[in-house]
């Protein structure tokens, strides 16, 4: 949820009328339609809305992987979209960044308490910002009240003049600093980019090592995640990957693929709905962290109202999403939304069945396009979650 999905909050929060249902509406999966034919039916669904290409993958408890594709990688060439195609992660890397935290507060290294000023002294300071007031805690779970300056494009013009520019993660936190706070520390919610940068920050101060290595070594290597990468400030996407497109308007639809993450220094990751499902699996079924950490991790507050919009009944917990099923009870999740691709995923609590959908287009022109394609893609997480046990449509290990 970094530029793209910002947008679209500022647009939601001007908007008076809601015009989309949300998940909490979506019916479970009709009575005699096996999961895979479900999966085909509301991946097709959310093509029909004029997204560009689209892939999903459903692993169920017996670890079977169900897979569907529908459209084209690329409007120039027609190319069909990989079932194991890159896409940029985005804002579901807090959830790496998140994980690394609370190992090393198993550790002992860090503690939640700790005040962002104990470990960066002085950098969070200047129109009411103090960072002896804010806890990591806090930064976890966008509650510290710090305000959003990310740089972000809105029109095609600006995607031309910004793609290659670079910000490290000071340049990104002095931009926050001209601001004053949303609201003081634990008394509100506000989803803070800056938060994220913070915490990497502090990950790099109490190891030594950049978060994205810390990342590397105590997620990806041990989980075996080997198509999951952090690109820097490399432009592109390994291959094969869809082409990523942004509706900025009628008949404005520019192809945004090649850019450098505003924050590339914590989200310039790519990944493929493969290794994305293994990750949440390997998170919620507590291989990633003690039973205490991740209860920590579990423990939510409702979002704003107008991220509601987006996540109907949702509550955020550390680097978590908790969403309300259809079918009773919750799942746990955190999309990502930047440069054109568009991710939605979830996991049942017990790690046993999860879903992954990318969309390698933004609809981002209007509130209605962009509610469509939230609500479609939340939609699929929803039967998926919801399915029986079927037989999966294709048997990967």
């Amino acid at each position: 949820m970094t530029s793209t999905l910002r947008k679209h909050l500022a647009m939601a929060a001007g908007v008076t009328t809601l015009l989309a249902t949300g998940v909490a509406t979506a019916v479970a999966q009709p009575v005699g339609t096996s999961p895979v034919e479900q999966l085909r039916q509301d991946t097709e669904a959310i093509r029909a809305l004029g997204i560009s290409g689209v892939q999903a993958r459903v692993i169920g408890p017996d670890g079977r992987h169900s897979v569907a594709t529908s459209g084209t990688a690329d409007l120039n060439t027609g190319r069909p979209v990989s079932s194991d195609g890159y896409f940029r992660m985005a804002s579901t890397s807090k959830t790496l960044v998140a994980t690394v935290v609370l190992q090393l507060e198993d550790e002992s290294r860090l503690s939640l308490d700790d005040t962002v000023d104990h470990w960066l002294p002085g950098v969070v300071q200047g129109n009411g910002n103090d960072g002896s007031r804010i806890s990591v805690r806090q930064l976890l779970q966008h509650t510290s009240g710090i305000h959003d300056d990310l740089p972000g494009y809105t029109t095609p013009e600006e995607y031309y003049q910004q793609r290659d520019d670079v910000y490290g993660s000071e340049q990104l936190v002095a931009r926050a600093m001209a601001h004053a706070p949303d609201f003081p520390p634990g008394e509100g919610w506000a989803y803070s980019n800056t938060g994220y940068v913070l915490l990497g920050m502090i990950i790099q101060k109490a190891t030594g090592h950049p978060a994205h290595q810390e990342i590397e070594n105590r997620i990806l290597r041990p989980l075996g995640l080997d198509q999951t990468r952090w690109m820097g400030t490399a432009p592109t996407l390994p291959r094969p990957h869809a082409r990523a497109y942004q509706l900025f308007g009628p008949d404005s639809r520019v192809d945004v693929t090649d850019q450098i993450p505003v924050d590339y220094e914590n989200l310039s990751w790519v990944t493929t709905t493969r290794d994305e499902n293994r990750f949440l699996r390997a998170l919620l079924a507590g291989r990633l962290l003690p039973a205490r950490q991740l209860a920590k991790m579990k423990q939510t507050v409702p979002v704003s109202a107008e991220v509601q919009q987006l996540w109907p009944g949702g509550r955020y917990g550390l680097g978590l999403v908790e969403r309300p099923l259809s079918c009773g009870g919750t799942y746990w999740s955190h999309e990502g939304g930047d440069g054109g691709y568009i991710t939605l995923n979830g996991v049942t609590d017990d790690g046993r069945r999860s879903a992954v959908v990318s969309m390698s287009e933004a609809r981002g022109d209007a509130l209605e396009h962009i509610m469509e394609e939230e609500n479609a893609a939340s939609v699929l997480i929803d039967h998926a979650l919801c399915a029986g046990r079927g037989p999966s449509a294709s048997s990967t290990p």
